[in-house]
């Protein structure tokens, strides 16, 4: 029989694979439709509203660990989804497009997130646990989405030809 506390790690655990496939597929599926600076730009400012969660003293961590988080976010985590986010005119519209090594890269991400999740539980509480890796994903999102928004902008200042100019 389980006690609580694995059925705590197994219900976390089942949530994360859960909600991993859920984004792996959202992802996968965005990359069907054009995409604008406001969808590039959306998701860091929504994540940013997690910094709330650090109102409640439970998740309180030291300011180092935190800014090893972030920092690991961001030197580890961004640079393979940077790597391997472009963008694609096509007649007006842009579309982001993927290599074929991302789907690849954020199961490994999404691996490694889940055997760091174990190591850094027995040290922290959950809540703790929690606010670390909300710190690594945000971390990791913030340069991931400044890069498509460069990437972006340079993309719409080259200006599509024009249905007129090939006539």
């Amino acid at each position: 029989m389980l006690s609580s506390a694995q059925w705590l790690q197994y219900g976390s655990l089942a949530v994360s694979i859960v909600a991993g496939a859920a984004i792996i597929t959202l992802r996968m599926k965005a990359s069907n439709k054009p995409t604008n600076l406001r969808k590039i730009i959306i998701p860091p400012l929504g994540m940013s509203t997690g910094f709330l969660m650090f109102v409640v003293p439970d998740t309180h961590v030291s300011l180092l660990w935190a800014l090893y988080a972030l920092a690991a976010g961001m030197l580890l985590f961004a640079p393979p989804l940077i790597a391997t986010s472009h963008f694609e005119r096509i007649g007006e519209q842009i579309y982001l497009r993927r290599s074929r090594m991302f789907i690849y890269i954020i199961i490994g991400l999404f691996i490694v997130r889940i055997a760091l999740h174990d190591v850094v539980e027995r040290h922290v509480s959950v809540m703790q646990t929690g606010a670390l890796f909300f710190l690594l994903a945000f971390g990791m999102l913030v340069p991931w989405r400044l890069a498509m928004m460069l990437r972006y902008r340079q993309l719409m200042k080259n200006e599509p030809p024009s249905a007129s100019a090939s006539t």
